[in-house]
């Protein structure tokens, strides 16, 4: 059934030239591996690289979906070099799948486009604004301090962009700042965030490697905190040249005031946070919890609410969690095609004899994540290859909760990192940037990140102090 719609979609989109060149491609690109079978079994653990780096990168280059990506290497290498029933991939997607904690994803991308619909996001920034917007650099200040807030209750980072990019960009063009300044800051800040709770990449991480969530929510506010620090001083050095400083101080009743109107959306990330670390409720009770909470906000305090973007919202939400649940299914069959192959043996043995010991292994993990997040759009990364880098991490004595971070962290930068950071690309569309003016004024706040990395994987206890 998936490819009929896949060929109907080819046939309403191309001409019938385009659509039989296509099917000849692909069929003599099948029809040869199929002839050469009997070489690709006698290749042994050569033909991964075939079919898992050749195969996989030609995919994602002529841009097909990464989760279709995974299913056809998959499929391919299963079919081809082994004798294993094809229905184990179905089963192994399914297994992927099955987690309990993984029912929190929907109701979290449900509870982010809630908050954007009833104004919660709004309001932070209103109150951000009032506080530090006067001061030179001070709009950059409340944007990280809005992503900090904002970021990880929604399930997109999209969302989260979308929420307070339209907010703040006005007034900080008005005051001077160069356009890509503004991606620049919005893509990292992005970045930086991903290791905030209850980010669904916390909790894509725990339910793909069985690490506690408690424990991932309690270790990541800190991480995210280091590299908010690093944008800041690079904001700030940025602001002397840049920014006018055209804003005023306001009021200290309108501070008041805006503080007073955003408390009951400034307690939500809160409690939402507190109630999983204190053990109160599970992510996924909690997340419904949210959206309740949400709802009430926007009916009776912020009046806020449409009903006509309910259905919308809905679609939205069906469209990411089967998008997220998809790359997930398909990567945890990969994983599991890997590890029969005896991949993943190698990968020990080759990572344990990683000259330097704890630190080159910690060095290499950065360097592979950054790369892997820029080429596989983040989260399919952390998927594909945490089952099989954490147990080599807990091998060589890392803290399991301490190499997550690292992990987030260094995805994040690849993935929001120019030139093939899909998340670079995204911000700017989201700022209305064209991706050349940020191209060069963006490096500077990757290095900031990248410093911050540094020391996150330097000191453990900045992952696990509070644990």
């Amino acid at each position: 059934m998936t490819a009929l719609i896949a060929l109907l979609r080819l046939l309403e989109d191309t001409s019938w030239r385009g659509f039989l060149l296509a099917l000849a491609l692909v069929g003599g690109v099948a029809v040869g591996l199929w002839l050469a079978q009997p070489l690709l079994i006698a290749m042994g653990h050569g033909s991964l690289i075939l079919f898992f780096v050749v195969l996989v990168a030609a995919c994602v280059l002529i841009g097909v979906p990464i989760a279709f990506t995974f299913g056809i290497a998959t499929f391919s290498y299963l079919s081809l070099t082994t004798e294993l029933p094809l229905s184990i991939v179905v089963n192994r997607i399914d297994d992927g799948i099955s987690n309990l904690l993984l029912l929190a994803v929907p109701m979290f991308v449900v509870l982010g486009l809630l908050m954007e619909m009833t104004g919660i996001a709004r309001v932070m920034v209103n109150f951000l604004t009032a506080l530090i917007g006067h001061v030179k650099g001070g709009l950059s200040y409340v944007l990280l301090g809005a992503m900090y807030l904002v970021s990880g209750i929604s399930g997109s980072k999209a969302a989260d962009m979308a929420a307070v990019a339209p907010i703040l960009f006005p007034e900080m063009r008005r005051r001077g700042a160069h356009p890509g300044e503004l991606a620049s800051l919005l893509a990292t800040s992005s970045a930086m965030s991903e290791t905030i709770p209850p980010s669904l990449v916390l909790i894509t991480i725990g339910s793909v490697t069985n690490i506690s969530i408690v424990a991932l929510f309690t270790g990541g506010l800190l991480p995210a905190f280091v590299a908010a620090l690093g944008l800041v001083v690079v904001a700030w050095f940025r602001a002397r040249r840049d920014d006018t400083g055209a804003g005023t101080r306001a009021p200290v009743m309108v501070m008041a005031r805006t503080f007073v109107i955003a408390v009951p959306g400034l307690t939500l990330p809160f409690v939402i946070r507190a109630a999983v670390i204190g053990g109160v409720a599970t992510a996924t009770e909690v997340s419904t919890v949210g959206v309740v909470y949400t709802a009430l906000l926007g009916l009776l305090v912020y009046r806020q609410f449409d009903w006509r973007r309910i259905y919308p919202i809905l679609v939205d939400t069906v469209s990411l969690t089967g998008a997220v649940m998809l790359i997930i299914g398909t990567a945890t069959a990969m994983a599991w095609a890997l590890t029969q192959s005896g991949f993943s043996q190698w990968l020990v043995s080759v990572m344990a004899g990683v000259p330097g010991g704890t630190a080159g292994f910690l060095a290499i993990t950065i360097i592979a994540f950054i790369i892997l997040g820029s080429v596989l759009e983040g989260l399919p990364a952390i998927v594909l290859f945490g089952p099989l880098l954490f147990p080599v991490a807990k091998a060589m004595g890392v803290h399991e909760v301490h190499y997550a971070m690292i992990v987030i962290l260094a995805m994040g930068i690849g993935l929001f990192a120019p030139p093939f950071g899909v998340g670079y690309y995204g911000s700017c569309a989201i700022g209305r940037v064209s991706p050349d003016d940020a191209l060069w004024r963006i490096w500077p706040y990757i290095g900031a990140l990248v410093v911050a990395l540094a020391i996150v994987a330097a000191i453990p206890w900045i992952s696990i102090g509070f644990l």
